[in-house]
C-alpha cells in the first residue's frame, strides 16, 4: 500500500472538521476482535478485561475454521462469529489480528461501517497515511489517523520503547540489533510444534518440521519471514523501516538480524546503540529508570538481568546488561526483553484504544 494516494477507507459520514475519522466519546464501546481465537486475539480479550477497558459489547470474529466456538470474556462464554463484510455494523473499535491479507480486505470495510481499526498485521504499517503507534513513544501521531491505526511489529515495539528516551537525550545515530524471538510470534501452531518436537527428541525419536523449515526444538533459526534479494529478511527490514517511522527520524542507521529461538513466550534483543552525545552507564540507567513502560533490571553483581521466562505474562519492557561499548567513543550495549504477545501485540493495541477514547 506504499504511496497510495486515494483515501478510500475514510467513511465520509464519519469525518470531523479536520477530515479525520472521529472517535465518538461514549461511556462504553462495542469492540470487535478479528482473529479472536488466535494467540494474539485471545490475549487481546484478556488485556481488555484486565485493564477494565470500557466495553459494552465484545464481538469475537474469526474464519469459518474457528467460528462457532466460544471465547471467554468477563467470566462468560461468548460465541465466535464468522467474519463477513457485515460484521462491523455498530462497532466502535475493531482490533485486527488475523494476518495482512484479512486486514487489507476487511479493515476498509470496518472503517466504512464507522469503526476505528487498530491493526496488528503488517498490512498498513508503512502506508504514509496510516500512523504507526507505540503509545509511550509517539501518541501524538494518532491525531492524524483516518480510520486505521497500525500496531508495529513485536520486536520493533520493545526496542523503540527503550530507544526513544535515549534518542531524546543523546540523539541516536546508529543501531545494531540481534533478536532472540519466541515461537509464539509465529502463532499457536508453532508453540504446539515446539512442544511436540521436545517430547519427540526427549523420547529419542525423530522430528518432522512443518511450521518452520528446520527443527526448532533445541535449535536457533536465523530466519524469520522471507529472505529478500539483499540477503536480509522481511522481519529484519520491518525493524529498520518501522523504527525510523515511529521515531520520526529517517537518518538513523539500523542493521538487524532476527533469530527464532526455542522459547514459548517472550522476545529478547541485544541492542548496540551509537549516539551523538556520550551517555555513561549511570546516565543511561537514570534515563531509563523513569522512562514510561520500561522496567530497569540491571544488577550483574547479583546476576540480575532480564529473562524471557520472567517477562512472560507481564506488561513492561525490561532492560539490563547496560554497558558502554569500548570499541567506539559513544556507544552502548543493552539487553531488552518483553512479552511479545502482550506489549509486542495485544497490550500495545489496547493502549492505542485507550489513547483514542481519552
Amino acid at each position: 500500500m506504499r504511496g497510495r494516494k486515494k483515501k478510500t477507507w475514510i467513511p465520509a459520514g464519519n469525518r470531523g472538521n479536520n477530515g479525520l475519522t472521529e472517535m465518538k466519546k461514549k461511556s462504553a464501546y462495542t469492540v470487535a476482535v478479528v482473529g479472536a481465537t488466535g494467540a494474539v486475539g485471545t490475549e487481546m480479550l484478556s488485556v481488555l478485561e484486565e485493564r477494565k477497558f470500557p466495553v459494552e459489547e465484545v464481538r469475537p470474529l474469526a474464519s469459518s475454521r474457528s467460528a462457532g466456538g466460544d471465547v471467554s470474556f468477563r467470566g462468560e462464554d461468548v460465541k465466535v462469529k464468522l467474519l463477513t463484510r457485515d460484521s462491523f455494523r455498530g462497532i466502535d473499535i475493531a482490533l485486527f489480528s488475523a494476518g495482512a491479507a484479512v486486514s487489507q480486505e476487511y479493515a476498509p470495510v470496518a472503517v466504512e461501517a464507522g469503526a476505528v481499526v487498530i491493526d496488528n498485521s503488517s498490512a498498513w504499517r508503512m502506508d504514509p497515511q496510516v500512523p504507526l503507534v507505540v503509545p509511550e513513544v509517539n501518541p501524538h501521531d494518532l491525531e492524524t489517523h483516518q480510520g486505521i491505526v497500525a500496531n508495529p511489529n513485536c520486536s520493533t515495539i520493545q526496542m523503540v520503547v527503550v530507544l526513544k528516551p535515549l534518542h531524546d537525550h543523546a540523539v541516536i545515530t546508529r543501531v545494531v540489533v540481534s533478536t532472540y524471538q519466541s515461537v509464539s510470534g509465529t502463532g499457536k501452531e508453532a508453540m504446539d510444534e515446539l512442544a511436540e518436537q521436545c517430547r519427540q527428541l526427549l523420547g529419542f525419536g525423530d522430528v518432522t518440521p512443518t511450521v518452520y523449515p528446520h527443527q526448532i526444538a533445541f535449535n536457533c533459526l536465523p530466519h524469520i519471514d522471507d529472505f529478500l534479494s539483499s540477503g536480509y529478511t522481511g522481519e529484519e527490514m520491518k525493524m529498520v523501516n518501522e523504527t525510523r517511522k515511529i521515531l520520526g527520524d529517517r537518518s538513523i542507521g539500523i542493521s538487524a538480524t532476527t533469530v527464532r529461538v526455542p522459547v514459548f513466550v517472550g522476545h529478547a534483543e541485544s541492542i548496540n546503540v551509537e549516539t551523538k552525545q556520550k551517555l555513561s552507564v549511570e546516565d543511561t540507567r537514570a534515563i531509563l529508570s523513569t522512562a514510561p513502560g520500561v522496567q530497569l533490571y540491571d544488577d550483574p553483581s547479583r546476576k540480575l538481568y532480564p529473562l524471557q521466562i520472567h517477562a512472560a505474562g507481564t506488561d513492561a519492557v525490561f532492560v539490563g546488561r547496560i554497558r558502554e561499548d569500548d570499541s567506539i567513543p559513544k556507544g552502548l550495549n543493552l539487553w531488552v526483553v518483553a512479552d511479545n504477545l502482550r506489549k509486542g501485540a495485544a497490550l500495545n493495541a489496547i493502549q492505542i484504544a485507550e489513547e483514542l477514547v481519552k
